[in-house]
């Protein structure tokens, strides 16, 4: 078995809702699906956790799960009629006001800071206002430089301002509950902007009694500002590229979404990367040579997974997309050198764990191995493992499901299901008989386990063993 190592997240949606659409992604190489929380009533997207929930793959565990909550997006709040704006034009921009010459935006927002040059952004960017006085924290003075109809419900960027706005809504919270109590794998969490924003969703999640981990979304001018304190605090990143390069301009985004990358994998973590990946083919059955050098130098970067949205949840072939998306991975990954992978991998952070990984990593390669099994209850040596990028197979075995689930979208790692247990001395046999079961490594043939004593106490990676089939 030598599946291809970057993973693939779908978004679900009305084009790709029905069970045998969802079954074809399946095969053809989605590991996760992605509910968007933004669109859609209460039943819509209770109907999505539905029918992902009683899909089985060929392990007989339904896909991945995760749940995009919508976030303090700010948008044209009560427009009564659609306002035409003239370059040149002074307007107002308002969370408390309403009227003639008053653009309304959500309620609740607050301007805390505008620094010099601000800007406000409508409609993804088409609408370019330009910040000349700030008359309250809720009321802000603006000339017109690029204008254009403004229409209610639109979405509105404000970067150069710093927001006082919740991180999470009521709408958010409603979302959340939903979520937990329907088999949700991930949180992502929209519009981040602080390390703390981690904590404030982690209580709620606690305070419902689950335990789940979080992506923070990179979208906000804030959170690129706060980027290693938030990769250090979240479980795993997202490159929203779309909000992202209205926020901040357009040719920046290709750096950061490679320093995200970067940062990410030295810190350990899961980085996705999402937006218009293949925006072409929502109407087109092929994508454009732009788009795939997009995807391969993605993957070159060493991001963990591939999102698609619109191309899946709305686009008129959803199949054909992820069929595209899987032969690109696979032709870009065997140009891979995974030896300079390792090699340029960040040592700031060794610890017992690292340090047995990246050996792991060295003695694979030395010796030629091609599995490196890691036992782990919680996920984290799998994640560790990941990130050292080794040349051999990462097989992640673990008793549970949900944490066989979140690995789902780690780079390189294939989890399996294994019976629960207690004791290191079970560990050689378990996972000789789950090796020679499913065919995975030969008679004769050597393979690597990684792991940590005392079992079942999470960060306690500390042993290394090499061992020959027999």
């Amino acid at each position: 078995m030598k599946n291809t190592r970057t993973k693939i997240i779908a978004t679900i949606g009305p084009q790709c809702s029905d069970l045998k659409t969802i079954t074809g992604l399946v095969k053809r190489g989605v590991s996760c699906f992605r509910i968007n929380l933004s669109h859609g009533d209460h039943q819509d997207k209770l109907f999505y956790f539905q029918q992902i929930n009683s899909i089985k793959t060929a392990n007989k565990i339904r896909p991945t799960i995760l749940a995009d909550l919508s976030g303090p997006k700010i948008r044209i709040s009560d427009l009564k009629s659609t306002i035409g704006l003239s370059i040149g034009e002074n307007i107002t921009v308002s969370s408390e006001k309403k009227g003639s010459g008053i653009i309304p935006v959500s309620k609740n927002t607050i301007f805390k800071k505008v620094f010099p040059g601000a800007q406000i952004l409508i409609d993804d960017g088409r609408i370019l206002l330009e910040v000349i006085d700030q008359v309250s924290d809720k009321t802000l003075t603006c000339k017109t430089i690029v204008g254009g109809k403004i229409k209610n419900r639109k979405g509105v960027n404000f970067p150069g301002i710093s927001l006082d706005v919740p991180s999470l809504t009521k709408q958010d919270l409603e979302d959340l509950k939903l979520s937990l109590e329907n088999g949700a794998d991930w949180i992502a969490l929209s519009f981040t902007r602080e390390a703390i924003d981690y904590e404030r969703l982690k209580s709620k999640i606690s305070e419902l009694g689950y335990n789940i981990p979080i992506m923070a979304k990179i979208e906000k001018w804030e959170a690129v500002e706060n980027l290693e304190s938030i990769i250090k605090s979240f479980d795993a990143v997202m490159v929203a590229r779309g909000d992202l390069g209205v926020e901040l301009p357009i040719e920046k985004v290709p750096l950061i979404q490679k320093e995200v990358i970067q940062k990410s994998r030295y810190l350990g973590k899961p980085v996705v990367i999402a937006t218009q990946m293949l925006d072409s083919m929502v109407e087109r059955p092929v994508p454009t040579r732009a788009e795939v050098s997009d995807i391969a130098n993605a993957i070159l970067d060493g991001a963990d997974a591939l999102l698609v949205t619109g191309e899946t949840a709305i686009g008129a072939f959803p199949k054909k997309v992820i069929k595209v998306l899987k032969k690109v991975i696979k032709e870009t990954e065997l140009s891979i050198d995974y030896k300079t992978f390792r090699i340029q991998q960040n040592r700031q952070f060794l610890g017992t764990a690292q340090a047995i990984s990246n050996a792991a990593c060295s003695v694979a390669y030395d010796l030629d191995i091609d599995s490196i099994v890691t036992m782990t209850h919680t996920g984290s040596t799998a994640r560790k493992m990941s990130c050292y990028r080794p040349a051999g197979m990462i097989i992640a075995m673990t008793p549970f499901k949900e944490i066989y689930r979140q690995l789902s979208i780690v780079w390189g790692v294939e989890p399996f299901l294994v019976p629960e247990y207690k004791k290191a001395d079970d560990i050689p046999s378990l996972v000789s008989l789950e090796l020679k079961n499913k065919g995975l490594v030969s008679k004769g043939q050597r393979f690597i386990i990684i792991g940590g004593v005392p079992v079942g106490l999470p960060g306690t990676t500390n042993y290394l063993t090499v061992l020959r089939m027999g």
